[in-house]
């Protein structure tokens, strides 16, 4: 299976340079992106929005002949989903890596722009759950690799028109939410949460990690994407 990953923001192709081999062992073709504007200052991004990121991945889709997975790491769960929406037919499955599905008309979050871009704020800005699971080694390099995105990218509204993304099987990668709580809140059906709750087709598996397991449990999250793949 062709499988395209998309990073969240701050993040490039690289960083899932310690997941891919064993989805490659596992028999998968794997498509790292670095999406557009990433690491480029203001004069050369700040004309791009999430639609530009959601292109990125469509045109590697369209690359590819048969049908693919997608995982999307946090923000860039945002971004595939978009392209599922744009290619229903053509996606095999969604994974979200610590993220929801989100909705027509929803954003990222907001940071702080600095010179007109996106820096990474620090692991300092996120809570602790998020980054418990980050020795100071791995928090320094990954903070080393990390990379400015597009001022835009983190509060563009993401345009959903297709509902036919909700027939599109999906498997949600919970590192910091326990599988019950997603499972309360669909239950309840709160309306920030109206997409997880019209997706037809859910997994859920607990990685019991934190936001970023590709740096804290590379191999597990690869054997979650594996067993993702093959339901």
């Amino acid at each position: 299976m062709d499988i395209i990953l998309v990073p969240g923001l701050w993040l490039d192709a690289s960083s899932w340079a310690d997941v891919t081999p064993a989805l490659e062992k596992a028999g998968h073709t794997v498509h790292p992106l670095t999406l557009p504007g990433v690491g480029a200052p203001q004069g050369d991004s700040a004309h791009l929005g999430i639609a530009d990121w959601v292109d990125a991945v469509v045109d590697e889709i369209d690359a590819l002949p048969g049908l693919v997975v997608l995982v999307g790491h946090s923000g860039g769960g945002n971004v595939v989903y978009g392209a599922a929406d744009a290619r229903p037919e053509r996606v095999a499955r969604v994974v979200f890596v610590d993220t929801f599905p989100p909705g027509d008309g929803g954003s990222i979050w907001e940071f702080p722009v600095v010179d007109g871009v996106v820096p990474f704020p620090g692991w300092d800005f996120f809570e602790e759950q998020e980054v418990a699971d980050l020795d100071e080694e791995t928090r320094a390099r990954a903070a080393a690799g990390a990379k400015s995105v597009p001022a835009k990218i983190p509060t563009d509204p993401l345009l959903l028109t297709d509902t036919r993304r909700r027939q599109v099987p999906v498997t949600m990668l919970t590192g910091t939410v326990p599988a019950e709580e997603i499972r309360g809140i669909i239950a309840s059906a709160p309306d920030w949460a109206g997409e997880l709750v019209a997706v037809q087709n859910l997994d859920i598996i607990e990685l019991h990690s934190g936001h970023w397991p590709q740096f804290s449990q590379p191999e597990n999250l690869a054997s979650a994407i594996v067993t993702a793949v093959g339901r």
